[in-house]
């Protein structure tokens, strides 16, 4: 078995090889993305000859270069690297798409050597993004290289990314474009033209460079151009989709099919090699610098006060990053509102404006975590939509991060709906491994903000604008998935659940009510997922009779989970939602409320036609 140095004239017959495995893998599979991964595999023999550092036995090791393959459906060709740099032996290769294996149609952190999901276009870059922001604050010397293809350059999110690349000034961050030309149903929509490509971006402020993707001297010389910058560096690679089989050549009509005659493919390919590659070493084997956490100085507001969940989780997060150094804050340029500005005061440096780019936010909070930080990202509930595919491939990923989303629900008030979040409650509820968390006063936020930065997977927190009344301890604790029950007796004959700011709505609707001779039990959920199911049910099947109450739209939100909770379980129940039913206009924060019919005078109306 030869080993393959890091010298150009070997770069020629690593790609060869790459691209033989790519096509067995995918004939194997009887599905996959071949020609994609035959374009750049000359592209990526020489970065794993010479220019890529990693220790392949310690794919944790912060001084370990990264590599993201943001065009994830060429996994065939980093499949192809594992296997020739001895990460993964041919048997494994050969698994490829099968039940069961880690290698999989799109990478995903199953595999240790790759650090996020990729496969949903245009997300690679951005996430590379924060990974490069993660390595510069920890003071590591690693670069990040990142794979993308031209198709997706047409992407808003990529450019969100070469906008904020430049901004930081990510001299470690380097996008290698593979213009193969041709997407999946025709031509890209500039083909071959790279000068318009590096006239694009370099207007960005990234130094670009154009090459011969399949030039082994051009790829060498451009990959040490780049590491000797101090700007983020784009290499645009000129390529063919399908190099090296005539039958496959920039034809178009075969993208995602493997090679029709694949066994001849690879004889004309020069047949199998077995050659192992001699990757360079990370520049650094240190640990992460860092400071040892200290016990959170919890904020506390007044029993009586009132004040807004959003100032709750901005004294929180600031007094986080005082005790917790980890702690990293990516913003949309909403720092005022959202009440993070504090944080960015006191910790400059690890606060990330990325200004209205919310896809850039969560992708930058992606790579961070992926480097051992602790990302809280915070926006307008309602601009959290925008990002919604990156979230769903952070999940995908087993990404964590925290996610806290302002200005929630109609009674933020004037501003009218297209500032009012009513679905956010929803898309987070249906991510994977996600957890929901609904704070009622500043309190109550601040310890949930604090709790978040221990939870795994996606944790979402969504706070008001509003103030409203505080009715705990600043010492209370909060578990993840608990509630408190704030009224009740042996005599209740309804069941009141609420969250966040229709808690203080629905105790008032209580007192009311219990003036009337109606005694009913009042529940804040505050953890919508997970609920507590049990405490909900027990309610249940004591009143027979169950009330709902949010700022949010009647589908997906707390009414729902309580309804998934109760249906089924707890016989002969009556349930009734009060939820956001008509599309709001511009009015008061009172005036929005009962409008909605969620504010205490509704809930008083929904009980006694629930009682009587």
């Amino acid at each position: 078995m030869s080993v393959i140095e890091a010298r150009t004239s070997d770069i020629a017959e690593l790609g060869q090889q790459l691209r033989v495995d790519a096509v067995r893998a995918s004939a194997r599979a009887g599905s996959g993305h071949p020609t994609s991964s035959m374009s750049a595999a000359d592209l990526m023999a020489g970065l794993l000859t010479g220019h890529l550092h990693y220790d392949f036995d310690h794919p944790h090791l912060p001084g370990n270069d990264r590599l993201v393959f943001s065009k994830g459906h060429a996994s065939p060709l980093l499949y192809a690297m594992l296997h020739a740099a001895g990460a993964i032996d041919e048997e494994r290769l050969l698994t490829y798409r099968r039940l069961g294996s880690e290698l999989e149609g799109h990478p995903t952190p199953r595999l240790p050597w790759v650090d996020v999901a990729t496969g949903s276009l245009g997300q690679g870059l951005p996430i590379g993004v924060g990974m490069a922001l993660g390595a510069r604050l920890s003071g590591s010397p690693a670069r990040v290289w990142v794979l993308c293809g031209d198709g997706e350059i047409a992407e808003g999110s990529m450019w969100e990314a070469f906008a904020a690349a430049a901004d930081f000034g990510l001299g470690n961050l380097c996008a290698i474009v593979d213009v193969n030309r041709l997407g999946q149903t025709g031509p890209t929509r500039y083909e071959w033209d790279t000068a318009a490509y590096a006239a694009q971006i370099g207007g960005f402020g990234w130094h670009t460079v154009e090459i011969d993707g399949h030039d082994p001297v051009a790829i060498d010389k451009a990959y040490a151009e780049a590491a000797r910058q101090d700007v983020p560096t784009a290499i645009l690679a000129k390529t063919r989709k399908g190099k090296g089989v005539a039958a496959a050549e920039d034809r178009e009509g075969l993208h995602g099919k493997p090679l029709a005659e694949s066994e001849k493919a690879v004889v004309e390919l020069g047949g199998v090699r077995e050659s192992l590659v001699r990757v360079s070493p990370p520049r650094s084997r240190e640990p992460r610098r860092t400071q040892p956490s200290q016990p959170m100085a919890y904020p506390s507001f007044s029993v009586g006060s009132s004040a807004a969940t959003r100032d709750g989780f901005g004294a929180a997060i600031e007094a986080l990053g005082e005790a917790n150094p980890d702690v990293v804050v990516v913003d949309g340029e909403v720092a005022d509102s959202t009440r993070t500005a504090a944080f960015k005061k006191a910790f400059p440096n690890r606060f990330f404006e990325c200004y209205i780019a919310e896809q850039q936010m969560i992708a930058a909070a992606v790579g961070l975590q992926s480097q051992g930080w602790i990302p809280y990202a915070s926006t307008f509930a309602a601009f959290l939509t925008r990002a919604h595919d990156f979230l769903r491939m952070a999940a995908i990923g087993g990404a964590d991060l925290r996610v806290v989303g302002s200005h929630a629900g109609v009674s933020i008030g004037a501003d009218g709906p297209s500032q009012m979040g009513l679905e956010d409650l929803a898309m987070f509820r249906a991510l994977w491994r996600s957890v929901v968390l609904y704070p009622c006063d500043a309190n109550q936020a601040a310890h949930l903000t604090a709790t978040m930065a221990d939870l795994p997977g996606i944790s979402y927190l969504r706070t008001t604008r509003a103030a409203t009344p505080v009715i705990y301890r600043g010492d209370e604790l909060f578990p993840v998935g608990g509630s408190r029950t704030l009224v009740g007796s042996a005599h209740d004959r309804a069941v009141i659940v609420a969250a966040g700011i229709t808690v203080s709505e629905s105790l008032g609707a209580a007192e009311r009510l219990a003036d009337e001779g109606i005694p009913v039990r009042v529940i804040d959920a505050y953890s919508i997922k997970p609920l507590d199911a049990a405490t909900i049910r027990q309610a249940a099947a004591d009143t027979g009779r169950v009330l709902t109450v949010e700022d949010h739209w009647p589908v997906g939100g707390l009414g729902d989970a309580v309804l998934d909770a109760v249906a089924g379980q707890v016989p002969d129940v009556r349930f009734h939602k009060l939820a956001v039913r008509g599309m709001p206009g511009s009015a008061g924060p009172a005036e929005q409320m009962a409008a909605a019919g969620i504010d205490s005078a509704a809930i008083v109306r929904a009980t006694q036609r629930l009682v009587a």
